[in-house]
């Protein structure tokens, strides 16, 4: 595990789970070590694949990993309008502001004040992200049960 992260908020991302079902993922910076793991060329949005490496892992993961997150530990889901008018999602829960997906942005940084809430109704309106956000949490999921195992 590692000793200090790159995502937005790391050092105060404390939430516990708020669904049982996860118990075993203590807090975030747990959910982004799995998910390091997960993210891979499938589950970044089809506009943004042709960057995506490895070494750029989170590059258009942020929608479906802030809804996964939600669903792990509550909370709310917020978006960054970008240019071309998308938005660039992430997580407050309680006075916890985080966001697993920044490194994409490298150096830029942004502004995580008086943003929208988004909702998973409009974003998942997209059946590919909805597919996208399925396979993550399944692969999450298999994860999770191949470590209660060990």
């Amino acid at each position: 595990m590692a000793e200090s992260y790159k995502f937005y908020g790391w050092e105060q991302a404390d939430a516990s789970p708020a669904d049982e079902t996860y118990k075993s993922i203590e807090n975030p910076r747990k959910l982004y070590d799995l998910l390091s793991e997960i993210w891979c060329e499938y589950t970044c949005a089809p506009r943004l694949r042709g960057g995506w490496s490895p070494a750029n892992k989170t590059l258009g993961q942020c929608s479906i990993t802030a809804f996964l997150v939600q669903d792990i530990f509550g909370g709310k889901v917020y978006g960054i309008l970008r240019p071309g008018g998308n938005y660039h999602c992430y997580n407050a829960v309680g006075n916890c502001v985080f966001d697993l997906t920044s490194e994409q942005f490298g150096s830029e940084k942004l502004d995580y004040t008086n943003n929208p809430e988004q909702f998973r109704e409009i974003h998942f309106a997209k059946a590919e992200k909805f597919e996208r956000y399925k396979y993550l949490k399944e692969e999450l999921e298999k994860k999770l049960a191949t470590l209660s195992v060990m």
